[in-house]
């Protein structure tokens, strides 16, 4: 963890993770924070400055970046967007016969090629006089050696496509600015509409609060070191294995 956040930003803040993820930095005290949503969700904070970005488009992104770097380097970012399901038409795949060229689209745009993007824009605004961080969602379901269930095709195929991304990132990011840690992270199952429709078989020990998944994932990103950049860690702290 930094040893001091001065400024951070939350990507995805209308979501419950983001919102929760927000919260959790102004209890902390954090100056300056920018939250960044399709929706400009509003926080009360002073401290906050709330802003729309559409993670589907670049000019979007390069503009949040442009404001929020107005004022410094920045010390944290964290990118909480995905997407698992929206509405009937676009549900995750059981198996070949409903793969969707259309809807594979739309799982890479938001849950590899917007992540991708706001690294572009983002990682070059991070601080190199202090370890910095950097860290976007993942999902355990993006680890190849790891899948023993099959399904969810477009998702799995996109969240592992992310942690490639993340990986060739944390590898620049080491030659051009060694202070900085690029996460993969994936939180566990969160009670959020994301994890809705697929909470039925989970232990209810293992369905996280929104503030629970924050607090989790501040817990672990207050014990990563530089020789954790490039990883897939989980909500436990271990790595998620490739």
């Amino acid at each position: 963890m930094p040893t001091s956040i001065a400024r951070a930003v939350v990507i995805g803040a209308s979501g419950g993770l983001g919102q929760a993820c927000v919260q959790h930095l102004i209890q902390q005290g954090v100056p300056e924070i920018y939250a960044f949503s399709r929706t400009g969700q509003a926080f009360s904070s002073p401290s906050v400055h709330n802003a729309q970005l559409e993670l589907c488009d670049e000019a979007s992104i390069a503009a949040a970046a442009a404001l929020a770097g107005q004022n410094g380097p920045l010390q944290l970012v964290i990118v909480s967007t995905g997407l698992l399901h929206s509405g009937v038409m676009h549900q995750p795949e059981r198996k070949l016969s409903e793969l969707d060229p259309a809807k594979l689209a739309t799982d890479f745009a938001v849950n590899t090629i917007g992540p991708a993007l706001v690294a572009k824009h983002f990682l070059p605004l991070l601080d190199r006089q202090q370890r910095s961080l950097f860290v976007a969602l993942s999902a355990r379901v993006g680890s190849i050696s790891d899948n023993q269930l099959g399904g969810w095709y477009g998702y799995r195929a996109a969240k592992a496509a992310l942690n490639m991304l993340l990986k060739n990132a944390a590898i620049e990011m080491g030659r051009r600015n060694p202070r900085a840690i690029v996460l993969g992270y994936h939180p566990g199952t969160v009670d959020t509409p994301l994890s809705k429709p697929f909470q039925r078989r989970v232990d209810p020990t293992k369905l996280f609060s929104p503030a629970t998944a924050a607090g989790y994932l501040f817990d672990v990103l207050a014990e990563v070191s530089d020789s954790d950049s490039g990883k897939v860690l989980a909500w436990d702290g271990q790595q998620v294995m490739p």
